[in-house]
């Protein structure tokens, strides 16, 4: 199949390209840098001749609540119309375990937004909810730090690693449509406060991560326990985090 990837250049697209590409299918990395803007519609129309998927795994350059929202309603506005156009069977797009749980944040409403969207839309789709990447772990704590301190929320998190959600979208994107929603996440679940130590320690990084209640998540949200977790139903992979970061310590 032809396969169109928005954001095939990124973490997730990139890897989603290697591992469609390897089976066989015609996977197109779709992006500002090979002349496909989403946000102006520039390109869509000549890159979407001929194909039967599109897989949407952009992310919005800024995380502002007015930007975010114009970024996530204006490009799948745009790519839906285009794909009508085009013909194309099927939309898949990539977001966030518990995106309906986390409307405190002004990302999670833009998300939520596009995935109205998307459900709204003549198109048949697939939407892929994620968890959080093992890749993202330092950021997150980086949210947290002051001085030598890091203060972490000790909410539940079960975290996967960006190669089994390309697996995850790929495995979505050469399917049929589901015209709902799959969930994904990593095999364990920890305290957030636990998973940023065992990153820290890994890390050689002496800061002492405190337990707090009321740190934000992404210094956005408040969690409460379990909004970071996947339903009884999700796929789960088997990458464990354990595994992954010695051989990604430089993440």
């Amino acid at each position: 199949m032809k396969i169109v990837v928005i954001g095939g250049t990124g973490l997730i697209g990139s890897k989603l390209i290697e591992k469609l590409s390897e089976h066989g299918h015609e996977a197109v990395a779709a992006s500002p840098n090979s002349g496909v803007n989403t946000l102006t519609g520039e390109g869509l129309a000549e890159v979407l001749v001929g194909a039967q998927v599109v897989v949407d795994v952009s992310n919005s350059p800024s995380w502002e609540d007015e930007a975010v929202m114009d970024f996530f309603r204006t490009s799948t506005s745009n790519l839906l119309a285009a794909e009508a156009v085009a013909g194309v069977g099927h939309h898949v797009a990539l977001s966030v375990v518990g995106t309906d749980r986390l409307l405190e944040s002004g990302y999670f409403r833009a998300k939520s937004a596009q995935e109205k969207l998307i459900k709204e839309s003549t198109i048949p789709f697939t939407i892929v909810h994620a968890t959080q990447f093992f890749e993202f772990v330092m950021s997150i704590a980086e949210t947290g730090a002051v001085g030598d301190t890091i203060r972490m929320s000790p909410a539940l998190i079960q975290p996967i690693s960006a190669d089994d959600v390309a697996s995850a979208v790929g495995r979505a994107a050469v399917s049929e449509p589901m015209n709902g929603t799959l969930e994904v996440a990593g095999p364990d679940q920890f305290g957030l406060d636990e998973l940023v130590r065992k990153a820290l320690s890994f890390h050689n990084d002496p800061r002492e991560v405190i337990s707090d209640p009321d740190a934000r998540y992404y210094n956005f949200v408040r969690l409460t326990g379990r909004e970071l977790l996947p339903s009884d139903d999700a796929r789960i992979f088997e990458t464990r985090f354990e595994d992954w970061l010695p051989q990604n310590v430089a993440q």
